[in-house]
């Protein structure tokens, strides 16, 4: 077989494939609840808020925002947290300094 035609063969039963496991999550429906629990929203995109496809429904969970919230809240913790390591890295090296001084100092007697 020519390898064109058989990639052509391939594409065409990769769709085919495609379609069916679409058609089989269709018969599910649009789910009721998110994964994490909370209640989908269906929105409508306006015409306003995008130039492609308006009107275009898609689904939002209801604590989308508070998770959004509580992500940057844990992000910021973690920042926080590394400045704290990176201040006492450097008062570490600092004193680390002084004591080699020191040691010089005492040695050199």
């Amino acid at each position: 077989m020519d390898p064109a035609e058989e990639r052509r063969h391939s594409k065409r039963q990769n769709h085919h494939i495609n379609m069916l496991g679409f058609v089989a999550d269709s018969e599910y429906g649009i789910p009721r609840r998110c994964p994490c629990g909370g209640r989908l929203i269906n929105e409508v995109r306006g015409k306003e808020d995008y130039d492609t496809l308006p009107g275009k429904r898609f689904f939002t969970c209801k604590n989308y925002e508070l998770s959004v919230q509580e992500e940057l809240e844990r992000l910021t913790k973690r920042v926080e947290e590394a400045e704290q390591v990176m201040m006492g890295v450097s008062n570490l090296s600092k004193q680390i300094e002084t004591l080699e001084e020191e040691v010089k100092i005492l040695s050199g007697r």
